[in-house]
């Protein structure tokens, strides 16, 4: 009888563990429909749509540093600022105009990292262009830096890209993660951070096979 109980016990666990590994598409990913174009063609390209607003972006980052650190070779990774109402365009506007500005450059991440913090562990919004000024002078950008970047035509096309992902993405919310343009990955369809980074790597391993 103990036997018995013994092996039923262990066949439960055992199909357990099969369906908490099991990654199946509707469930812990759900597909692009159409697809979106790629700007790295002979990589499996990575996009983490993200709001520097967003708690969980917040979270997330130390997680996702520690995945890039060792992320594939055949893997090209790239940050998108979704864009859903003002506040996250101005957000995003602040992102490309740190890009546009150098403060990336040589894989930096200081401004990023600073932006998150100012937000979650300081308590600033961010919110309005004067802040955002006051800001990025803190990394050595002059006022008439910013004030010629921030709106220029390079970041206008830069946001409004970003504006037109965040809709064909088909996002739910942030963060998000969109593998070869073609499937699309967050934290309650994968249960969590590290749930989003294991579906990662079955997407990733599944485009590398084709």
């Amino acid at each position: 009888m103990k036997c018995k109980l013994f092996m039923a016990m262990l066949m439960a666990a055992l199909f357990s563990n099969v369906a908490i590994a099991a990654i199946d598409e509707g469930i812990e990913y759900k597909r692009v429909s159409p697809a979106q174009p790629t700007i790295t063609r002979d990589k499996v390209e990575v996009v983490e749509l993200f709001w520097y607003g967003c708690p969980h972006c917040f979270h997330f980052e130390p997680d996702l540093n520690k995945w890039l650190a060792n992320k594939p070779d055949n893997v090209a990774f790239v940050r998108v600022p979704a864009v859903f109402n003002s506040v996250w365009a101005l957000h995003a506007r602040a992102y490309y105009a740190a890009e546009t500005l150098g403060l990336y450059d040589n894989g930096k991440h200081e401004f990023h990292e600073a932006f998150f913090e100012e937000i979650h562990k300081h308590k600033k919004r961010l919110d309005n262009k004067n802040a955002l000024r006051t800001f990025f002078a803190r990394f050595g950008v002059s006022a008439e830096d910013f004030n010629n970047t921030f709106e220029s035509f390079a970041v206008n096309t830069k946001v409004s890209r970003a504006a037109t992902l965040s809709k064909r993405y088909q996002l739910d919310g942030v963060p998000t993660l969109i593998v070869n343009g073609k499937y699309r990955t967050d934290g309650p369809m994968a249960g969590g951070r590290q749930g989003m980074l294991k579906v990662l790597d079955f997407l990733i391993k599944k485009e590398s096979k084709k």
